[in-house]
């Protein structure tokens, strides 16, 4: 009888075993890391920007996500500067997928800026940035899905998709100053052209996930786009309020976690800012906003498919780019 029992013992640890062994083998752990506003202050930030770079080298991520504003609102834009950068992601090991900032190009008409034609600027950026839109930057560039291999989207080689056990990823031109939405008619016809293709682009990237059947989704874009800017109060991010109704009807949608990364206010912000009907917090929808401008830091993402939450984050801290405090002025 007692052998019996111990037969019986050892059929429930293997029916046991057999059973978990598939989610094991579905589940996969990896990290990437989140950068943006960098390098800010130039010329002295390239020094800064350089050693974030070993340091991510170091860790060897599995692809690094830049979300744009590689000089300030006050540089210059000129192509120099834009090539340095450019030549600076380059020296990324693994790749780099990166997307423009208002400071690249739609800033560029502020006489400190240079007083530049935005629409030529964001010309040059596309230009210089996306050579080949089917793959990252880095010196082992990732294949990506561009959305400029959809002829009605042809010009929006920045707008990339690419997937990692089972986590659909995409960037989208989404920019500080209003999303453009701003000055003049040429500005406001930019704005119109960029928005339908940004929300295709939105929707497109749920649509994959859904039918990929996906565990997560992660969008990457410039701007904070107000999310505590609420009804009745949206006209003050009227450039906004498309992509965020959009993001919010997907991800309600939607269901499973959901991971806004962006920058333009240049700190560390890890909350859920989106807010459905009845002002009920969206709960599957996670901000990482990364730090920027003085602050030339990075933050890794965990992902980890085999835990329910997905996501989890470490701050990477270049302690050479910390600024030590001034002495206090004495009374």
């Amino acid at each position: 009888m007692r052998l019996v029992r111990i037969a019986r013992f050892f059929a429930a640890v293997l029916v046991a075993s057999a059973i978990a062994l598939p989610a094991l083998a579905d589940s996969e752990r990896f990290s990437f890391m989140a950068i943006g506003d960098m390098p800010y202050n130039l010329p002295g930030d390239y020094a800064a920007f350089a050693r974030l770079i070993t340091r991510i080298n170091a860790l060897r991520p599995a692809f690094t996500v830049h979300v744009g504003d590689i000089i300030s609102g006050q540089t210059r834009c000129d192509d120099d500067h834009f090539v340095r950068v450019r030549d600076m992601f380059a020296t990324f090991d693994g790749p780099l997928v990166y997307t423009p900032g208002d400071n690249e190009w739609t800033d560029c008409h502020r006489p400190n800026s240079g007083g530049f034609d935005p629409i030529e600027r964001l010309a040059r950026v596309r230009g210089l940035f996306f050579p080949d839109p089917a793959q990252s930057l880095g010196k082992m560039p990732l294949r990506v899905t561009s959305q400029a291999a959809d002829a009605r989207y042809s010009k929006f080689v920045e707008n990339a998709r690419w997937e990692r056990a089972g986590v659909v990823f995409a960037t989208v031109h989404i920019i500080g100053s209003n999303n453009n939405l701003q000055r003049d008619q040429a500005a406001v016809n930019e704005y119109i052209e960029r928005n339908a293709a940004n929300l295709a682009w939105i929707n497109a990237a749920f649509a994959r996930a859904r039918e990929s059947g996906a565990k997560a989704v992660v969008l990457a874009f410039q701007a904070n786009p107000r999310f505590e800017r609420e009804p009745p109060d949206t006209d003050q991010r009227s450039g906004f309020n498309d992509t965020l109704d959009a993001l919010k009807r997907n991800a309600i949608v939607w269901g499973k976690p959901v991971l806004l990364i962006h920058g333009d206010y240049h700190h560390l912000v890890i909350d859920q800012p989106l807010f459905g009907p009845g002002r009920r917090r969206i709960m599957n929808v996670t901000r990482l906003m990364v730090h920027g401008e003085d602050e030339v830091h990075g933050t890794l993402v965990t992902v980890d498919t085999g835990n329910p939450d997905l996501f989890s984050f470490t701050p990477v801290y270049i302690h050479e780019n910390i600024p030590p405090f001034k002495p206090a002025a004495q009374p």
